[in-house]
């Protein structure tokens, strides 16, 4: 299972029965593949739209039909289309339950970056800093080490910052951690990771909770 599948899978169980979640651009897209058929599930994109759909097939397509990253999507029955302001409303009114989005780095305070690096062209800052304060809970996934072999999960953020103190849980491809009053812990292990490898591969200071398990 590549890492990209590996995060998707796990970051799923995050979501309950009868949520509004939304999903942020880039892997937490792939979320809305993965929610199980039975669930009564709303997802919210900030672009106008509650009820967001699967990715369409080649038939399905409607070039009219996007989600906030610019994807062509599918809407279920009963989806409602509304203006973007109506959208954020709902987002800093409190009426989200669950963000899930994407991170460049994660501080072991639970600050995210997740929105720009300097000197590369930004089209704009979208709602994650929007998010991060209006969803009732903020999961973010993201691969535990970058291209260049760096820890992700740093002690402070280097990147210019989303939310300060904002992340309760981060799942990467080796592990998954809450942040608490007492610090970040680690309460999971992706399937043959070992402690020793998030140690080695985590930047940030970490406790190890009692009652670590293994990700299935």
């Amino acid at each position: 299972m590549s890492k990209r599948s590996l995060i998707i899978q796990r970051a799923v169980k995050e979501i309950k029965d009868g949520m509004a979640v939304n999903l942020g651009i880039g892997m937490p897209t792939l979320v809305a593949n993965e929610i199980p058929s039975d669930f009564q599930v709303l997802l919210q994109s900030e672009n106008g739209l509650l009820g967001i759909g699967a990715y369409p097939t080649e038939e399905e397509v409607d070039p009219d039909l996007i989600n906030a990253g610019k994807e062509t999507v599918t809407a279920v029955n009963g989806a409602s289309f509304f203006d973007s302001a109506e959208s954020f409303a709902m987002i800093r009114g409190g009426h989200i339950d669950l963000a899930i989005l994407g991170g460049m780095e994660v501080s072991e305070t639970g600050d995210l970056a997740n929105w720009m690096i300097p000197g590369k062209m930004v089209k704009g800052m979208g709602g994650a800093m929007d998010l991060v304060h209006g969803a009732k809970r903020v999961i973010v996934v993201m691969e535990h080490v970058s291209k260049n072999g760096e820890s992700k999960v740093k002690q402070t953020c280097t990147l210019p910052l989303t939310g300060q103190g904002v992340v309760h849980r981060l799942i990467t491809d080796l592990a998954v951690f809450d942040f608490t009053k007492d610090g970040m812990v680690l309460i999971e292990t992706a399937p043959g990771v070992t402690i020793d490898e998030v140690k080695r591969n985590t930047e940030a200071h970490f406790l190890i909770a009692e009652n670590l398990t293994k990700s299935e």
